[in-house]
């Protein structure tokens, strides 16, 4: 038979008011028990003495026979020396979240650093070849000057391709034809 020292519940709706007890951990949280070892009530202020009422000896005498103390309990007696403080179990660590929400949080906090380290490089990429333009005003210039003349060029080739045809038609004609050259 495994032995609990455990609480059973009692009091009115919203009023909880529990027992302290040694009771077989198959049995019915407030059913049938073994001995009862002492009343807690929490509706009481924390410093009263009322809160937390115990038989220090039986509480022993249960302890050496091999009987596990609740968490809570446990809590309690540590609180009074009775017991070394609990180790808190994995599963009833109810504060911190699962695996899988933590492996969420982590993805999230680094999709949330990437997008905040993309603007401030893109903004460094930004402010770079604006300060280059700044610094090449006078070449940029000079490249519009040099496209321009290029586009001349162009028109001009093109009319001296069709020149011979023009000047083969004059010809023919008896006309004289001004060359560009």
């Amino acid at each position: 038979m495994s032995l609990r020292i455990r609480l059973s519940r009692g009091g009115a709706k919203k009023r909880p008011y529990y027992r302290i007890v040694v009771a077989d951990s198959r049995k019915a949280r407030d059913g049938r028990y073994i001995e009862r070892l002492g009343t807690y009530n929490p509706m009481v202020a924390k410093d009263h003495p009322d809160r937390l009422n115990t038989d220090d000896e039986r509480i022993k005498y249960w302890l050496g026979v091999g009987a596990l103390p609740s968490n809570r309990v446990a809590r309690f007696l540590s609180d009074k020396g009775l017991v070394d403080k609990p180790a808190i179990p994995e599963q009833t660590k109810q504060h911190l979240p699962r695996a899988k929400t933590l492996e969420r949080q982590k993805e999230a906090e680094e999709k949330a650093k990437a997008a905040a380290e993309a603007p401030a490089e893109e903004a460094k990429a930004e402010e770079a070849p604006a300060e280059e333009a700044k610094a090449e005003e006078t070449p940029a210039e000079e490249a519009k000057a040099d496209e321009a003349p290029a586009e001349e060029t162009k028109t001009e080739e093109a009319k001296s391709e069709d020149a011979p045809a023009e000047e083969a038609a004059a010809e023919d004609k008896g006309e004289d034809v001004k060359k560009d050259d």
